[in-house]
C-alpha cells in the first residue's frame, strides 16, 4: 500500500462536509454563505484605558468589506475591510473586558463571532505625567518579500511601561507587550522600502518620543517567504492498538499575530490541514496522525503556517520517519 492512502482517505468526506456546511440552496439559486469567523483575535492592554485589539487577515478568496469589533455585547468599532487592528478607547483602569470581532461580506451580512478574549487594563497612576524613555536602538531586517523582525532596548518609566507601539511611516500598525523587546511584521510588500519607528506608551497613556527610524528593504519575489518556517520540527513513529502513528512537534513561528493554521506535507503531497479549534498552544506545539499499520513504511513530513497576513509561509525542514523504526534526519 503506497504511504499516503491511508492518510488521504478522509479528504472527500472532509471536502463535502465543508460544501455542505458553506452553501445551501434557495428558490433563488444557490445561497452563499456570510464570512467566516475572524481567527487569531487578541487584545493587549495599551494603557489603564485603552486596549489593541487585533486578528488575522482573511486568507486568499475571502471576500470581506468590513469588520465589527464588540466589548462583550456592545459594538464599538465598524472597521474597513483592509483593517485588521483597532485601539479601543476610554476603559476604565483595572477593568477586565472581553472582546471579539465578525467580518462583513459586500451584502451587508455579518458572520459569526470570533472566540471571545479577555484583557485586564492596568491600574491608573495619579499625577503620571512623565513618558518613558525612548525605545533604544531599533534594529532588524527584512525576512524575504514578506516579513521583517524589529528589535529594540526596553524603555524605563517611573511607573512602568504598559506597551510599545510600533509604527510604519508614522501610521500605527501593532502593538506589543510590556516586556517585548522584539516583533515580527507580516503582510508586507516583495520589493518596497519600509520605515519603521517604536514608542513605549504608560498605564497613564504618556508616549514616548519615537525611537530611532528603522529603514529596510523586503526581498524581491511574492513566493519568498524566508524566516517565517516552524523551528525545531520534529516527527516520530508511535505504536498504539497495533498501529502506527506520527508524532509532530515544533515551534510556532514569530509573526505579529496568532497561527491557527498548518499545512502537513507527506511525500510532498498535500495531505491535512491542521486547525486549533479555541487557543492555539502555547509555546511547543504538537499534533499526531494515524500513518499505518504495517511496519517499515517511509513517510518524508514537513508543514508551513498559515500567518496572519492570510498567506503560507515557509516549509519546515522535512524530517524522514520509518514506522517502527528511530527518526532519520
Amino acid at each position: 500500500m503506497p504511504p499516503h492512502r491511508i492518510p488521504l482517505r478522509a479528504l472527500p468526506l472532509c471536502a463535502a462536509a465543508f460544501l455542505l456546511t458553506s452553501c445551501g440552496w434557495t428558490d433563488d439559486g444557490p445561497s452563499v454563505a456570510p464570512p467566516a469567523a475572524p481567527i487569531g483575535v487578541t487584545a493587549e492592554a495599551g494603557s489603564s484605558s485603552t486596549v489593541h485589539v487585533m486578528w488575522n487577515r482573511p486568507g486568499p478568496g475571502a471576500k470581506v468589506e468590513g469588520y465589527s469589533v464588540y466589548q462583550g455585547e456592545k459594538l464599538v468599532k465598524e472597521l474597513p475591510g483592509e483593517q485588521y487592528m483597532v485601539d479601543i478607547s476610554g476603559l476604565k483602569p483595572s477593568a477586565s473586558y472581553s472582546f471579539t470581532v465578525r467580518a462583513r461580506d459586500d451584502r451587508g451580512t455579518l458572520g459569526p463571532r470570533s472566540r471571545a478574549v479577555k484583557v485586564t487594563t492596568p491600574r491608573f497612576k495619579k499625577a503620571d505625567k512623565k513618558p518613558p524613555t525612548v525605545p533604544g536602538e531599533l534594529k532588524g531586517d527584512a525576512r524575504g518579500a514578506r516579513s521583517a523582525l524589529l528589535t529594540w532596548k526596553s524603555s524605563t518609566d517611573d511607573q512602568a511601561v504598559a506597551s510599545y507601539d510600533i509604527y510604519q511611516s508614522g501610521t500605527k500598525i501593532h502593538s506589543a507587550g510590556a516586556k517585548a523587546t522584539r516583533t515580527v511584521v507580516t503582510g508586507l510588500r516583495p520589493g518596497t522600502d519600509y520605515t519603521f519607528t517604536v514608542k513605549a506608551r504608560d498605564a497613564s497613556d504618556n508616549s514616548s518620543a519615537a525611537s530611532n527610524a528603522l529603514r529596510l528593504t523586503t526581498a524581491e519575489g511574492a513566493e519568498d517567504a524566508r524566516g517565517t518556517a516552524p523551528t525545531e520540527f520534529e516527527a516520530v513513529s508511535r505504536e498504539e492498538d497495533g498501529s502506527y502513528h506520527i508524532d509532530l512537534s515544533w515551534n510556532p513561528p514569530e509573526t505579529d499575530g496568532v497561527v491557527m493554521q498548518y499545512r502537513i506535507q507527506l511525500n510532498r503531497e498535500q495531505t491535512t490541514s491542521l486547525v486549533w479549534g479555541g487557543n492555539p498552544p502555547k509555546g511547543r506545539a504538537k499534533h499526531s496522525f494515524y500513518a499505518d499499520r504495517e511496519k517499515g513504511v517511509t513517510y518524508r513530513v514537513r508543514i508551513q503556517a498559515m500567518l496572519p497576513d492570510g498567506t503560507f509561509g515557509e516549509y519546515s525542514p522535512e524530517r524522514v520517519v520509518v514506522t517502527g523504526e528511530a527518526p532519520k534526519r
